[in-house]
């Protein structure tokens, strides 16, 4: 199983210089460029030479090849360079205050939908076509077809303007700094009901349809019927025998929805006004702060790739087969 992790990251290099590379050109290919936006409203009229004295300040005057080779040949020091928005910080000093909200965020949304499907896909497969089943069904087709910012914005109006039951913007109240210490943790749960819910709509009617589906195809196999002819209890023909071999496709599908899950951070952080990445990138994007979006990839891609390898991984805890496949090699 080392062995297979070490090949799986040593494999990942050359597809996080692929990611990189087409990222970069894709994004100097797009309209516009640094220069207009640090200008402001001089933009159309600041002189020739200004503009080219900034292009060789931003080192954007050079050919295209020759600026990645130069970014690439920083990140391998682990030098993201600076901002080009006025403030110019550092582009890690800018993603290490934001990275954790965003993997927090995360974290707990896969956590909620994990705690949810399983339980519901395995309830709703043990009852086929009744009632509870029938209802999880129409609740899949409403999660597959509502988008996030719509359900955002409905929740927002719904809880935040009309009830007023919870904020609907930000980690923290302006007042948090004089709230007692469980009226902070209160007033830092309630934020994040909103966003966690939005996030975590989709993938739970998701996950929960494949758990269902991958539990039905195991209850019919034969070493079940065998179990239940043994006169097993159900729970543990359920939990015991089946529960395992369930899992196995809903790990792979896990391992491949994380990037969709990252991605979806930047609508539920621009929405919310949460300070993290995806709230960082949107900014960036507008601004074409080309160092700091190039930031944000790498660390995404380098996120994405570890958490597709912890997917392998827990496939292969999962299931033994993959273990002694490896072993055998």
């Amino acid at each position: 199983m080392w062995l297979y992790a070490a090949r799986r990251i040593v494999l990942a290099v050359p597809l996080l210089i692929g990611i990189t590379c087409i990222s970069f050109v894709v994004l100097h290919l797009a309209p516009g460029e640094p220069v207009d936006t640090q200008m402001g409203e001089l933009g159309v009229k600041a002189s020739a030479q200004a503009k080219q004295a900034l292009r060789e300040l931003y080192g954007l005057d050079k050919p295209l090849y020759q600026q990645y080779g130069t970014w690439l040949a920083r990140i391998a020091r682990l030098d993201f360079g600076r901002s080009f928005a006025p403030d110019a910080k550092p582009v890690l000093q800018k993603i290490g205050e934001r990275l954790p909200i965003t993997i927090f965020l995360n974290v707990v949304e896969m956590l909620v939908i994990i705690t949810l499907a399983v339980p519901v896909g395995i309830l709703s497969a043990t009852h086929q076509y009744s009632g509870f089943d029938k209802l999880l069904t129409v609740f899949v087709f409403v999660g597959f077809a509502t988008p996030d910012f719509w359900l955002a914005l409905l929740l927002m109006i719904f809880f935040g303007v009309q009830l007023g039951w919870l904020p609907i913007s930000g980690l923290r109240s302006l007042n948090w700094e004089y709230l007692s210490t469980w009226r902070q943790q209160l007033d830092f749960l309630s934020h994040l009901v909103l966003p966690i819910s939005v996030a975590s709509f989709g993938g739970l009617a998701g996950f929960s349809r494949y758990m269902r589906q991958s539990m039905l195809e195991v209850v019919r196999q034969e070493y079940i019927q065998s179990a239940r002819a043994k006169g097993l209890p159900e729970p543990t023909v359920i939990g015991k025998h089946a529960l395992r071999n369930a899992l196995l496709p809903v790990v792979t599908i896990l391992g491949l929805s994380l990037p969709g899950l990252i991605g979806g951070s930047v609508i539920v952080e621009s929405i919310f006004a949460i300070p993290g990445m995806g709230q960082l990138m949107v900014q960036a994007v507008f601004m074409r702060d080309y160092p700091v979006i190039m930031g944000n990839l790498v660390i995404v891609s380098t996120l994405t790739l570890g958490a597709n390898l912890i997917a392998d991984i827990a496939y292969g805890l999962i299931d033994p087969r993959i273990r002694v496949a490896g072993r055998r090699r």
